[in-house]
Order: structure tokens, then C-alpha cells, then sequence
């Protein structure tokens, strides 16, 4: 399936759950591991966990694979392998945390400067 057809699918997904802040991130430069991430926050375990079930199903009808799901059980991070697209749904707190938007929109060369200035201040 194509990357922008599965990228839609997934946010009308996490909108439909009224997921918040989704965020749609192109890796394809930074990795080949995958080419787009989409992060969203959910407002309790219970919304968390019926965002990413929503995404699975949606991209089920669609007739693209889930290629595996992790964290269902606690709800406060569920993480959506969908090959080229991963999906994280996180609580707020959680994502504040882990700042993935952060980690991922830098290249490992601006990490390595941004760390050496901080080192020499």
C-alpha cells in the first residue's frame, strides 16, 4: 500500500477516537527502518488502547498488515507496527517524557553538535 493512502488511514483513524496532538513525522532521510511515524496522545489508558485498536482495525479493512502491537496491556504507551509506518499512542505525560518528536526531527550529526555545545557551556 502506498505510504500517503496508509498515512491517511491512520490519522481519520486516531481523529475518529478524537486522538490529540497527532503528529506525522517523515523518517525516510534518518532511517531505513521505516518512513513515517505517527505519534498521538490519548487522555486515559482506556482511549489509548481504543486509539491503536481503531488504527489496527481501519488498516485492516483496508487490506494492509498489522505486523505486530506492544503495550496494549498497560494502555499508557501503544506502539502499531505497520512496516513503513509506525504509530505511537501515548498518554501526555508519557510523551512529554520520552519527547519522540524531538528524537526523531534531528539528524545524528545536529544531535552530536547540539550535545557537543551543551558539553562546552
Amino acid at each position: 500500500m502506498d505510504i500517503r493512502k496508509l498515512q491517511k488511514i491512520v490519522v481519520n483513524a486516531l481523529e475518529d477516537i478524537k486522538g490529540k496532538d497527532i503528529e506525522v513525522i517523515n523518517t525516510s532521510k534518518l532511517t531505513s527502518l521505516f518512513d513515517r511515524l505517527v505519534i498521538a496522545s490519548g487522555d486515559s489508558n482506556r482511549q489509548v488502547k481504543a486509539l491503536a485498536r481503531n488504527v489496527q482495525e481501519k488498516v485492516r479493512e483496508a487490506g494492509a498488515s498489522v505486523i505486530s502491537v506492544e503495550g496494549e496491556e498497560s494502555g499508557e504507551w501503544v506502539l502499531v507496527d505497520l512496516g513503513d509506518l509506525v504509530v505511537h499512542v501515548m498518554q501526555p505525560t508519557v510523551r512529554r517524557y520520552y519527547n519522540l518528536e524531538e528524537l526523531w526531527q534531528v539528524t545524528p550529526t545536529q544531535r552530536r553538535q547540539a550535545a557537543e555545545q551543551t558539553a562546552a557551556e
